[in-house]
């Protein structure tokens, strides 16, 4: 088991923040531009674990230098099917984190309930129809 799927299942901010590079980018599905730096990503795994409801690690791949992270979770009434790939740097942090949503209703949600609590999602980034 990977030690971010191990934080995760914890709710272990510290730890999940651990495993990141310095200078890691999170690229995210609701999100122009990505999230730099161990700090922006420690922020948004904050507001992640606020947003998300029964949240759990379904599968994992696992590759030379990556991971592949399979979750289901709930944002309100919409839940969510999701990947979280990683990719490592030399000394084992990861210093690429992409993270894939669908349905396309969840990632709404999603982006929904996170705009208001991250700089980076302006209100009004992501509108549900």
């Amino acid at each position: 088991m990977h030690p971010f799927r191990a934080a995760v299942e914890a709710r272990d901010h510290d730890a999940m923040v651990a495993t990141l590079a310095p200078d890691c980018r999170l690229f995210s599905p609701v999100a122009f531009k990505p999230f730099d730096g161990r700090e922006a990503v420690a922020e948004l795994f904050w507001n992640l674990l606020e947003v998300f409801e029964d949240f759990t690690y379904v599968d994992e791949l696992e590759g030379e230098d990556s991971h592949a992270l399979i979750f289901r979770a709930r944002v309100g009434e919409k839940a969510i099917h999701g990947l979280d790939h990683l990719r490592m740097n030399a000394d084992g942090l990861i210093e690429e984190f992409t993270v894939m949503i669908r349905p396309l209703s969840a990632l709404m949600a999603m982006g929904e309930a996170l705009g208001p609590r991250v700089g980076h999602l302006p209100k009004g980034e992501v509108t549900a129809r």
